[in-house]
């Protein structure tokens, strides 16, 4: 993910987070980039737009708004401390909020290491979990159903819907299950599906090993 941009969970759902001081092009440029690799993740997700202290005209608003129809997102709000920010979001029919006070990550630990999600309970069909970092779930993930992280997937359960591992375009992601025989793997931008025949009754794994998705068994993994 770029230095410029980055995601985070919330009570409010989805924040997108931009620098505050970086130039205009450079930053439209890394926002633009970071949508269309994370296309899945993003896909049908609302997001507040926090900008922090960075002053924005109607005219920057508006490339923003356009090039997330582009990509179909909805904002949701933006969240900005300038009241000129504010009232530009206004005047291009967006919500306006004070922005939250940013607190930078420790610098121990690593980007998106600390931001998992636990789940437990079972994924029934047409339910979507969305979140930017590893996604743990103690159940199942029934097939039309749909598990999206930006970090690695461990389903301590049956996992027969879709799942997409790594959907910020991190190809180290991993896809772990008791059970696999989903209808489609994703990692990053590669695709794999269940092959006909696949036995799925054993703990395995999925990873990304010379541009193919390959999924072994655990016990053959962690040697």
């Amino acid at each position: 993910m770029s230095d410029l941009v980055s995601i985070k969970g919330g009570k409010d759902g989805l924040r997108l987070q931009l620098d505050e001081a970086a130039d205009w092009p450079s930053l439209l440029a890394a926002l633009r980039t970071q949508f269309e690799q994370g296309g899945s993740f993003f896909a049908g997700a609302r997001l507040v737009v926090d900008i922090g202290s960075r002053p924005m005209s109607e005219q920057q608003l508006a490339e923003i708004l356009a090039l997330m129809q582009q990509h179909g997102l909805q904002p949701e709000a933006l969240a900005a401390d300038a009241r000129a920010s504010r009232i530009a979001a206004r005047a291009v029919g967006l919500t306006a909020r004070p922005a939250p006070q940013r607190i930078p990550p420790p610098s121990t630990v690593p980007a998106g290491e600390s931001d998992a999600m636990l789940v437990a309970r079972t994924v029934r069909s047409g339910q979507v979990v969305r979140h930017q970092g590893h996604v743990t779930l103690i159940g199942d993930v029934n097939p039309g159903s749909e598990i999206i992280a930006g970090g690695n997937v461990v389903v301590w359960g049956r996992l027969r819907g879709l799942v997409h591992a790594g959907a910020l375009g991190n190809r180290s992601a991993l896809i772990c299950a008791l059970e696999l025989r989903p209808t489609q793997l994703r990692i990053a931008d590669l695709i794999a599906r269940t092959p006909e025949g696949a036995a799925g009754q054993i703990p395995e794994v999925a990873r990304v090993e010379d541009e193919h998705i390959i999924v072994e068994a655990w016990e053959v993994y962690r040697k």
